[in-house]
């Protein structure tokens, strides 16, 4: 009889340490089952040329490079291009619904060149953006800026008032601005394609280069704001 008790009692002890073995890798597996289920963070590009990879093909556009670049890094992030050779601050409002459609979670706002090349009164375009930041923080989605700057040849005043209106609005919003979306490419023959506007293949990685700290800051940032892991 107390041989008995004492295999029952070894017995239980035994039970009892497999299940609690077994509890805690069943534990383990769910976590990372649910880790690698998080779906990735959804960064679309509201865009004109500069986004879309005019003359470069789609593999080397600014939005396919900067993936690359974030899961290089370890980031979980989908970048959709929603660039549109061409576009204006007035085209990116009607295009709203559209990108919407694909329900980012962050949207950059890169628009405003194509108003500057063609002497768009600086009012008209810093009310168009204003009206798409307005609509996307509406709907949701935490919103990025661009900067741009105006032709010099347009003259002092025309620089002033254009170049001045995404820090105006960055700062109404309260969103990220990042000043110059050409930053270390504009008017470099070597990186840009023969019209002097568009950066080529190795532009468009120094864009990515010079940007990719803005934006990881800022996913770490948004990361915290909605309590999801800013790393896969």
């Amino acid at each position: 009889m107390t041989v008995g008790i004492g295999y029952g009692g070894f017995t239980a002890a035994v039970n009892s340490r497999i299940a609690a073995l077994l509890a805690l890798f069943l534990g383990l597996l769910a976590a990372t089952g649910l880790q690698a289920q998080t779906p990735p963070v959804r960064l679309a590009i509201l865009g004109d040329s500069l986004a879309a990879g005019y003359g470069v093909k789609p593999e080397q556009a600014m939005p396919a490079r900067l993936e690359a670049a974030l899961k290089a890094a370890g980031r979980n992030v989908s970048v959709i291009n929603h660039g549109v050779s061409g576009d204006t601050t007035a085209g990116g409002v009607d295009r709203l619904d559209w990108m919407l459609a694909d329900k980012p979670d962050i949207v950059l706002v890169e628009l405003g060149a194509n108003d500057a090349l063609r002497a768009v009164d600086p009012a008209s375009a810093e009310r168009n953006l204003d009206t798409i930041i307005t609509r996307l923080k509406a709907a949701g989605v935490t919103v990025w800026l661009a900067g741009m700057l105006a032709p010099r040849n347009y003259g002092p005043e025309y620089a002033a008032q254009f170049d001045g209106l995404y820090r105006r609005l960055a700062d109404k919003h309260g969103v990220p601005l990042y000043p110059f979306f050409l930053d270390g490419v504009a008017q470099d023959p070597a990186l840009n394609q023969a019209d002097g506007i568009h950066p080529n293949p190795r532009g468009v990685d120094v864009v990515v280069e010079r940007i990719l700290p803005f934006v990881t800051r800022n996913l770490d940032e948004y990361a915290a704001s909605v309590r999801r892991p800013a790393r896969p």
